[in-house]
């Protein structure tokens, strides 16, 4: 296989659909007008741009006058948070999220934190999963908003989103999601109005990078984040990017119509992957959920290594993987949600993440298991812990060892 190259990241970013590059194309040129003007050439970037609106809508079962397209999953996150609160400061003063957020959150809630809010961080199970009955103790009178991701980016578990959103709203309580890696994967729906916001980007699913959107329930009152024009319903200032929303509207369309297919045939490989890592490397941990699970998503913690060396060394054979959030690349700190489950930091530190696509083979995979086992055992070769640890007639390693 030599230096082809195989990528195994595509919880950090996707190639674009060909389809929705094709799609976006007259609109950087002879549709290029702004939508918010008055005169015929503007008119076809607002129907496109309404017709993304639509299309979007309806893959979460929402009206499209609730949804609001924004730049980024990052910036519909902050501003769910950021203003939901400010809007019910009469109410309360209080957040509950978890500890195995994005940072978009996680920094959002802290941002708010510095002007006198109170913010309770959930601890999730070992599995990364959070618990109803975990929520519902945390909950006070003034609690305004709950904020609990739909899948976590660097373990792949899914959160029992369903029963956390109808848990706060019995409380009359907001209840906003971080969907940014649900989107296109799992079955969301807003239809039944217990979830009042909920964010997602455009390049998991293969559309462009630069694009997202917060669907806002129609009775919540949320304040804009950016202020200037009386773009998107004079809740977020700014042009819109018509031709980014509507390669975004493209991709989901076509993420949709075979999302099923694609998570039977994710899920084959994710688990024959896991199945080959587990049993012919030693001392070697998966992460997450076995079971509720990301489809595409595999993420290990090996023992006496660290995981940035490995990745280097993949990258050297043009294999693309990563080690955990693709927004914390280069910390050297362990990732704040593999802590947050309990692991020790050592541990921690020898994490490595592979998320599959629709350019991923049995092939790919079977080359990245060998081409692992090479690395880690070379790795660990000259790890002077690993050695003393092997050298112990209690411990030495046996082929597929967990810990």
């Amino acid at each position: 296989m030599g230096k082809q190259l195989i990528y195994l990241d595509y919880a950090a970013t996707a190639p674009m659909h060909k389809e929705a590059v094709e799609a976006m194309m007259p609109y950087f040129s002879e549709q290029f007008g702004n939508p918010s003007g008055q005169y015929t050439l503007a008119g076809g970037a607002k129907r496109a741009l309404e017709n993304a609106r639509k299309q979007i809508a309806a893959t979460i079962g929402a009206r499209p006058e609730e949804i609001y397209f924004t730049g980024s999953g990052t910036e519909a996150d902050n501003w769910a948070i950021k203003s939901a609160v400010k809007s019910c400061r009469q109410k309360g003063n209080h957040i509950i999220t978890t500890k195995i957020e994005h940072h978009a959150v996680l920094h959002a809630c802290e941002a708010m934190e510095a002007e006198g809010v109170r913010v309770t961080y959930l601890s999730p199970d070992e599995n990364g999963v959070i618990s109803p009955e975990v929520l519902k103790k945390a909950i006070t009178p003034d609690t305004v908003l709950v904020s609990v991701m739909a899948a976590n980016n660097e373990i792949g578990t899914i959160e029992p989103i369903e029963e956390l959103a109808a848990l706060a709203h019995e409380n009359g309580i907001l209840f906003h999601t971080d969907a940014v890696q649900g989107y296109g994967k799992l079955p969301l729906s807003v239809a039944d109005g217990k979830i009042a916001m909920l964010s997602a980007s455009a390049h998991k699913i293969g559309g462009p990078k630069g694009v997202g959107f917060l669907y806002v329930r129609r009775d919540v009152k949320l304040g804009s984040f950016l202020h200037g024009g009386a773009q998107e319903k004079r809740r977020r200032a700014g042009t819109e990017n018509v031709a980014g929303i509507v390669g975004f509207a493209k991709a989901a369309e076509i993420t949709f119509a075979k999302r099923e297919e694609t998570k039977e045939r994710e899920q084959k490989l994710r688990d024959y992957f896991i199945g080959r890592v587990l049993s012919e490397i030693p001392y070697v941990r998966l992460t997450g959920s076995a079971k509720e699970r990301l489809s595409n998503h595999a993420s290990f913690c090996f023992q006496f290594i660290e995981g940035e060396t490995v990745l280097i060394m993949l990258d050297t054979d043009g294999i693309c993987a990563s080690s955990g959030s693709a927004c914390t690349t280069g910390q050297t700190e362990p990732s704040h949600v593999l802590m947050a489950i309990g692991l020790p930091e050592d541990v921690a530190h020898g994490a490595v993440r592979f998320t599959m696509g629709g350019g991923t083979t049995k092939e790919q995979l079977d080359f990245t298991v060998e081409r692992m086992k090479e690395i880690i055992g070379r790795v660990r070769a000259m790890s002077p812990y690993y050695t003393k640890f092997a050298a112990r007639e209690d411990g030495c390693p046996t082929e597929g060892r967990t810990f």
